[in-house]
């Protein structure tokens, strides 16, 4: 029988990238890069957004709330990975590993809400254009960021109880490089059938539901588009820069949660896991703003504004 107290004194250790030493090194540069352009890279979204009146729209206040999703996303996991490519033998102790996953799995669940929420803003400015601005007003705008952040946190902590509740005692070896749930599945020493289940079913829920609510927003969209070619070229650049940031998000997303126990691969989920935990928070800001004339004004404007003294 399996001591109920045995996670209690657990600390896991992380297997990270196996790897010689030579090549953490390079990874951990890489990676290191990657965390600090990200970081200034959605700072600058919020930041541009913040003192430019005329990017204060429901689209752009959309896009600077993603990016303050993006930093806290990657401060999750990209520090941690960063820790194990210097450190022999990184730790971390079952109540942190459960905080990690936690927050980890809300903000992904956050993401999904609000790329929804976006999804349907677009819908009515270009399907609905001359209801837009009575509808879509900057209250409502706040109220749906707001009502993303809060159903991804509350939509976590059913599954993060039932997981934090297994008992761990197969090893204390995590093979990623950071807390995540297949990993931290593939420890548990008894049946996990609920769990899973509760998993499994949140998964479907929440991520195929979102994905095919975003696909029915754009088909919507783009036969609108189709019948008025005058408003083509902008409502195309808008759209496809959506689109490009949820085909990223989602493929991954669905490929690493949305299938049963039985098809985990813990070395391929690792690589897996870079592309919506670090690449796309890195791609999120070029993707959608940095490319956007409107937006690249605004910077070209600021920029002016604070290099000559006034």
């Amino acid at each position: 029988m399996v001591d109920p107290n045995l996670k209690l004194m657990l600390k896991f250790i992380f297997v990270g990238f196996s790897s010689a030493q030579s090549i953490k090194l390079v990874l951990f540069s890489i990676f290191l890069t990657i965390y600090i352009l990200t970081i200034i890279a959605n700072f600058l979204i919020i930041i541009i957004v913040k003192l430019t009146p005329s990017l204060h729209t429901p689209m752009y206040m959309f896009i600077a709330s993603l990016s303050l999703l993006e930093i806290f996303y990657v401060t999750v996991t990209i520090p941690n990975m960063l820790s194990i490519f210097i450190v022999k033998c990184k730790t971390i102790s079952f109540e942190e590993c459960m905080t990690q996953l936690y927050v980890f799995f809300s903000l992904g669940s956050s993401e999904c809400f609000l790329l929804t929420v976006m999804a349907s803003d677009r819908y009515l400015a270009i399907c609905n254009p001359l209801r837009y601005s009575s509808l879509m007003t900057t209250k409502l705008c706040l109220q749906l960021i707001i009502l993303s952040f809060l159903c991804g946190f509350s939509a976590s902590i059913l599954t993060i109880t039932f997981i934090a509740m297994l008992p761990f005692c197969n090893s204390n070896r995590i093979n990623h490089f950071f807390c995540d749930y297949p990993a931290l599945l593939a420890l548990a020493c008894t049946k996990s059938s609920t769990t899973e289940a509760i998993f499994f079913t949140l998964s479907w829920s929440i991520v195929l539901t979102c994905f095919f609510l975003i696909m029915a927003s754009y088909v919507c969209i783009f036969f609108t588009i189709k019948l008025s070619a005058i408003k083509q070229s902008k409502a195309f650049s808008t759209c496809i820069s959506h689109l490009t940031v949820v085909l990223i998000f989602y493929a991954s997303v669905i490929f690493m949660y949305v299938r049963p126990k039985a098809k985990y691969d813990l070395n391929k989920d690792k690589v897996v896991s870079v592309v919506y935990s670090v690449v796309t928070p890195l791609l999120n800001p070029m993707i959608y703003s940095l490319r956007n004339k409107k937006f690249q004004t605004a910077v070209f404007s600021s920029v002016l504004r604070w290099s000559i003294p006034s």
